[in-house]
């Protein structure tokens, strides 16, 4: 009988200590998530740590997981304090909430008014080495935007943007010595006549001052480097003065291999006094893996950002092209310009002293 007890308080006694293990061991995954998490809300001291800000979705899910295994091993005070900071970060991820840390402050949209004319724009980084290029050409020959923004402008999508040069005469692509290709913008209405485009930072922006209907906005476009150990922080100082000098009524869209909450978007939208266009959902996704995949698992780093008189409507994302990131339309209008008064203008009669 004292050996049967003896052997029974030996497994108690092991499966204690296999607890305590297993409870240590929670709390240093929890720690070990949370740190990067944590470093991903620094980003304004430094690129390494806005590096980390895009994963908070995943790490924030990773985190909570984590947490709840801690729970289960009684390990309370961690696990209740990562299960908040976990769900605390991943709720500055969900645009719906639009928290202080999910990204710049963003334009309203604004049901558009039947007397003003609606205008398109399509954003779409078309990779360097699309296979369908065709796929390309058919959207925006149904979706007829007015304009056409995009990114990874390689030689082929020069010769293929050829094609449809009667549709949109005014084309600026931008020269670049970068493999994957520049920057370029083409449009369906005129250019305007004064500093009617530019290109600058390596082929990589893009901007023409475009007339819509006599109105004229300008149209940019940006293509990002990657987060650090990318370039993406050297190019932010040398796009900043260029960013203040955009018109006051702009249009910028492109690939920022950023997200929205990153210290990157906030820092373009600073420069450029940009509000954010509210996000149509992930734009990217690794273009091995199934595209159905993308709005649960792809991450937003495709935006828009507005400022001055455009007005915009809707944002949504579009079919599928071939790229790894998915075509995004925005459609806008101009603010109509204020009405003259038609108060009658009062005169005062002069004050006539007669002589007598």
């Amino acid at each position: 009988m004292g050996g049967f007890v003896s052997t029974a308080m030996t497994i108690l006694m092991d499966a204690d200590q296999k607890r305590a293990v297993l409870r240590k061991l929670s709390i240093a995954a929890c720690v070990l998530v949370a740190l990067p998490l944590l470093f991903g809300f620094l980003g304004t001291y430094g690129s390494k740590f806005d590096a980390f800000s895009h994963f908070r979705t995943y790490l924030s899910m990773l985190l909570a997981v984590l947490a709840i295994a801690a729970l289960v091993l009684r390990a309370w005070l961690a696990g209740i304090i990562a299960l908040l900071f976990a769900g605390t970060a991943l709720a500055t991820t969900v645009a719906a909430f639009n928290l202080p840390c999910s990204g710049p402050p963003r334009l309203t949209l604004v049901a558009a008014d039947s007397t003003e004319p609606v205008y398109r724009l399509l954003q779409i980084n078309l990779r360097f080495d699309n296979p369908t290029p065709e796929k390309v050409l058919s959207l925006i020959g149904r979706v007829q935007p007015d304009v056409v923004t995009m990114d990874e402008v390689s030689p082929m999508w020069a010769e293929k943007l050829e094609l449809i040069k009667a549709a949109y005469p005014q084309q600026v692509i931008c020269p670049t010595k970068i493999e994957i290709g520049g920057a370029a913008i083409i449009s369906r209405r005129p250019f305007a006549k004064e500093n009617p485009w530019t290109c600058d930072d390596r082929g990589a922006f893009a901007t023409a001052r475009i007339d819509f209907g006599g109105r004229v906005a300008e149209i940019a476009d940006i293509h990002l480097g990657w987060p650090w150990p990318g370039d993406q922080h050297w190019q932010l100082g040398r796009l900043g003065s260029v960013l203040k000098g955009l018109d006051d009524t702009t249009l910028l869209s492109g690939d920022y291999n950023a997200v929205r909450w990153s210290a990157t978007v906030y820092k373009v939208a600073n420069d450029g006094n940009f509000k954010l266009v509210p996000p149509a959902g992930a734009t990217w996704f690794y273009r091995r893996l199934p595209v159905w995949l993308r709005p649960y698992l792809g991450i937003e780093i495709d935006h828009v950002m507005a400022k001055g008189d455009i007005i915009v409507h809707s944002s949504r994302i579009l079919p599928d092209v071939g790229s790894d990131h998915a075509p995004v339309l925005v459609e806008f209008s101009l603010a109509p310009k204020p009405k003259p008064s038609k108060e009658p203008v009062q005169t005062v009669s002069p004050l006539v002293i007669g002589m007598g």
